[in-house]
């Protein structure tokens, strides 16, 4: 899969010991919404989808992701669009740094949305799917990142990911 973006987090630590997270990420767009994750904890807008877990394929792990964190339905993956890496500090002893390749997908799902099985902490932070205006979550998202000191370490990676898709990157693809 192509490389998309790459970042290194300020704090993470030059040669240090790194945990690998493979996640993956769905785009699902319909006329000018996106379906996303609005999450209260941190007042921002993120594309559905985690962490892959150990042997699992990047496609079962896609979907059910997006199926426990939106209750999307008929989900269709329509291609890959590319991986954003990036290096952040680690939170645990055991490591210095993590490297999180984000997998992106563009994918299709109903409108309507069913019952959600979030996990406890997603629960807990007020985790919840919406369709929202693509430009809309971006400004949301800036202003956040401009004037909250609560923001997440995930909110630049998700915003440039919307603005990749805002500037047409999916529209003139072959899948």
């Amino acid at each position: 899969m192509q490389l998309l973006h790459r970042t290194l987090h300020p704090d993470a630590i030059d040669n240090g010991s790194e945990f690998l997270r493979t996640a993956v990420r769905a785009i699902i767009r319909q006329q000018d919404q996106i379906l996303l994750l609005y999450t209260e904890r941190y007042d921002d807008y993120s594309l559905p989808g985690g962490g892959v877990d150990e042997g699992e394929a990047l496609d079962i792990a896609l979907i059910r992701e997006v199926e426990e964190e939106t209750g999307a339905t008929n989900i269709a993956i329509l291609g890959s669009i590319g991986t954003f890496e990036e290096l952040r500090p680690w939170y645990k002893k055991d490591y210095d740094n993590m490297r999180m390749l984000s997998h992106c997908f563009e994918c299709r799902a109903d409108r309507q949305l069913g019952p959600t099985r979030l996990e406890h902490y997603e629960q807990a932070n007020g985790m919840k799917p919406m369709w929202v205006n693509l430009d809309d979550a971006i400004n949301h998202n800036h202003r956040v990142m401009a004037s909250s000191d609560k923001q997440g370490m995930s909110i630049a990676r998700e915003t440039w990911l919307l603005e990749y898709i805002a500037a047409g990157n999916l529209d003139n693809r072959v899948a």
